[in-house]
């Protein structure tokens, strides 16, 4: 592993309030800066802090967030509209030199730590040089960029040598699929061997941050967390927060206590770390482990009091609050020609006018505000899922799902190895535009038939280990014939599998296009496919009088079936526990199917939902069933 070549942990040890700089000489340097010859990069000038920096509460402004682009190589619609936003022409937006003039002037009123975000600001061609500009203002101590990972490795060699000190990589999942569904590209992996790079390179700790969604990753948590065990990550966990084209749900925010309280029962040992001065985050570390546990907590308890942050846009607007909606341009000013002097009457008019605290999380969804992309790069997730993106082509196998103890050792055994992680990716197997069927699989384990359902090698029907025996009793009424659970608290753990089938009837229209995956919402089989993973982990809040299980397995195969123009779907639920898995399984294919429905509804409306049925069971008491 290389030596880093400078203190990658200074944004986090040293506080922005306890040094002051400031340039020893006025230099004229309007319209554009171009510094005469290099300076110190960890120079230091004790001075007394900018007033034009410093507003009515008495909070020094010493961070400054400046977006590179509006663009962005993901389509992720937790910081855009479905529809896509307006961006800024060219022309419009901040020049190299307009960048670095402003960066100069805030770092000699007392900046000493820059983040460069966007849109996404490694497809900016000259952030390499931008870096290196910006390492020559004497005063500055920490360089940070917030980046989604994609073209991390490549560029990060390059970076480092620059004066990069401190990565942020967005990363929302640790499943492939469910990647690919958020973000609309491909990716996972070389977000992966992002990461990677960076702790190879030395960086410490890698900031990773994970917005939270209710019904999309929480229950990814703890995979996250385990991740720290022998990495040196600090992954810190963010509160969904709305802005314009995410149609913020409250229901979709899963608050900082309730984080907090999931990572304490299975780690009752996390101990909190001492708060930074000016930090967001609230961090934990579990004992032993190498890396930490954040909680930026934007929502719930907002960290106004002690908000030194200040944002200037691509277009050269300055924003003081993220939830803000008052801008001013620097861009206007700049290009009219105003002085340094003049140009800081209007930084200082706007940081005076920063109010005590952003308003209320359902204050703030009523607010105008700029879609996220057009402030940085953030992760917002928005209310109704996206359209899959068309990433699946005639045959292949999707590997989705691990068990989630396992997936994380995974990744830490291959990180540790010093090799690209090689976690289950979406795998396409092109083999040929002859054969009519298209197959989804999530099953990446080994012990069981890797291959996808092919009417050319079918499936032998299991033969029934014959009737069950009489029950005398419904298990879920009393004596007195009302409704009530079922006890398992004395049932022993036994090793439980459960496969339901559904079958989709969908007409020759509709089958023709999910065949050829034209179909306008996006990729049919992908959606159901997910769609049912999820569901067979919810059917607890589905089914009334069903127990919680913890499944740790769960795989769904979708076939297309030219000859009756259907979609046959199975899922399969595996679990060790009390109680059995048959209402995962049949869960899990009644909402694929009913998500095949929605996704063609548009096309047809004859589509016909059929054979939904348990194929067969193992484990628990009664013993094992398999439909002929």
């Amino acid at each position: 592993m290389s030596v880093p070549l400078y203190n990658k942990s200074s944004n986090l040890s040293l506080s922005p309030l306890a040094t002051r700089r400031l340039f020893s000489t006025s230099v004229t340097f309007f319209p554009y800066f171009m510094p005469s010859r290099p300076r110190p990069f960890l120079g230091e000038r004790a001075a007394p802090f900018s007033a034009f920096l410093t507003d009515s509460f008495g909070r020094r402004h010493s961070y400054l967030r400046i977006s590179l682009t509006e663009r962005c190589n993901l389509r992720c619609q937790y910081c855009m509209p479905e529809e896509g936003v307006p961006l800024t022409p060219k022309a419009d937006l901040l020049t190299t030199e307009e960048i670095l003039t402003l960066a100069r002037l805030f770092v000699k009123e007392g900046v000493d730590k820059i983040r460069l975000t966007g849109g996404e600001p490694l497809i900016r061609p000259d952030v390499v040089d931008i870096v290196a500009q910006l390492r020559r203002l004497e005063g500055l101590r920490t360089i940070g960029i917030t980046t989604n990972g994609i073209n991390l490795a490549r560029l990060l060699p390059q970076l480092q040598k620059a004066g990069l000190s401190a990565i942020n990589i967005s990363l929302d999942t640790l499943v492939p699929a469910k990647f690919e569904f958020i973000v609309r590209r491909k990716g996972f992996h070389k977000v992966m061997e992002g990461i990677h790079k960076a702790i190879e390179l030395g960086y410490s700790p890698v900031k990773v941050n994970c917005v939270v969604m209710r019904g999309l990753n929480e229950d990814e948590l703890l995979d996250f967390v385990a991740l720290t065990e022998g990495l040196p990550l600090d992954v810190r966990f963010i509160e969904y927060m709305p802005f314009d084209g995410n149609r913020w749900n409250f229901k979709k925010m899963v608050s900082y206590k309730e984080m907090l309280d999931t990572l304490r029962q299975q780690w009752p040992e996390l101990e909190k770390l001492p708060e930074e001065e000016s930090s967001t985050a609230k961090a934990f570390k579990i004992p032993g482990f190498r890396g930490q546990v954040s909680f930026i907590t934007s929502m719930s308890e907002h960290f106004c009091g002690t908000c030194n942050r200040l944002r200037i846009t691509a277009d050269g607007n300055l924003k003081v609050c993220l939830f803000g909606n008052s801008e001013v341009s620097l861009r206007d000013h700049l290009r009219g020609g105003a002085s340094e002097e003049e140009l800081l009457r209007v930084i200082g008019a706007a940081v005076g006018r920063k109010k005590r605290q952003h308003a209320g999380m359902f204050s703030i969804s009523q607010m105008k505000n700029r879609p996220m992309i057009l402030i940085e790069l953030f992760l917002m997730r928005q209310d109704s899922p996206p359209a899959l993106p068309s990433t699946f082509r005639n045959s292949l196998c999707v590997q989705v799902l691990r068990h989630r103890v396992s997936f994380s050792s995974q990744i830490v055994t291959l990180w540790k190895g010093g090799g690209v992680p090689q976690v289950p990716l979406v795998a396409q197997q092109w083999l040929g535009s002859s054969l009519p069927q298209r197959h989804f699989s999530s099953h990446p384990d080994s012990d069981a038939n890797p291959k996808c359902l092919s009417p050319t090698e079918p499936q032998a029907p299991a033969a029934s280990s014959g009737p069950l025996p009489d029950s005398k009793q419904l298990t879920h009424v009393d004596t007195e014939g009302r409704m009530a659970m079922v006890d398992v608290g004395r049932k022993p753990d036994t090793e439980r599998v459960a496969v339901a089938s559904a079958v989709v009837l969908l007409g020759p229209v509709a089958f023709k296009l999910i065949q050829e995956n034209q179909l306008k919402k996006g990729d049919a089989l992908a959606v159901a496919q997910l769609a049912g993973i999820q569901a067979a982990k919810l059917t607890s809040q589905l089914i009334p009088l069903c127990h919680h299980v913890a499944l740790s397995h769960v795989q769904v195969q979708l076939e297309l079936d030219r000859a009756r123009h259907a979609a046959v779907i199975q899922a399969s639920c595996r679990a060790r526990g009390p109680t059995g898995v048959e209402m995962e399984a049949l869960t899990s294919a009644a909402t694929a199917a009913l998500a095949l429905y929605d996704m063609c509804k548009a096309v047809s409306r004859d589509i016909v939902l059929a054979e939904i049925k348990l194929v067969s069971k193992t484990g628990g008491q009664r013993g094992d069933f398999h439909r002929t």
